[in-house]
């Protein structure tokens, strides 16, 4: 499983761009795959708990059940000036109940919910940056790879 912390560690620049991307703001897009493959958009909060990303769900919502069935996803987050920043995956559900209470925050309402992790398949970071559209692309075990159009 490739986590957050290992990205880190092999792009650190990039992972902190990501992160406060990330951080900017409360909600994003998550995207999961339907049944019948077509996609489903979301609102999700993620967190970065100990080594993971990681987001959660109300128990049985309909991307929970997409991402039980297939766990495939992508999460956007939320748009602004600082850059527009994707990262996919495959996201594994938590469901040790003891360590299931690191996702809870005292905000949720009580019961049970859904808690997941993502193994990291790709980071994407698309900026302008001086007149030029830059994408910095990180795949585990690889170099950052960055793209300059005009």
């Amino acid at each position: 499983m490739v986590t957050w912390e290992q990205f880190e560690s092999e792009a650190n620049d990039l992972a902190a761009m990501v992160k406060a991307r990330f951080e900017g703001a409360e909600t994003h897009i998550l995207a999961t795959l339907r049944k019948d493959g077509s996609p489903r958009v979301s609102g999700s909060e993620v967190g970065f708990l100990g080594p993971d990303l990681s987001f959660g769900s109300m128990l049985n919502a309909v991307k929970a059940l997409d991402l039980r069935r297939d766990g495939r996803c992508a999460i956007h987050a939320h748009p602004s000036e600082g850059g527009d920043a994707k990262v996919s995956g495959v996201a594994f559900e938590v469901t040790d109940p003891e360590e299931k209470k690191i996702y809870r925050t005292g905000e949720e309402p009580p019961g049970d919910f859904h808690a997941f992790r993502l193994d990291l398949r790709e980071v994407v970071l698309t900026a302008v940056e001086g007149g030029e559209l830059v994408v910095r692309l990180w795949r585990p075990g690889l170099p950052v790879k960055t793209f300059r159009r005009t």
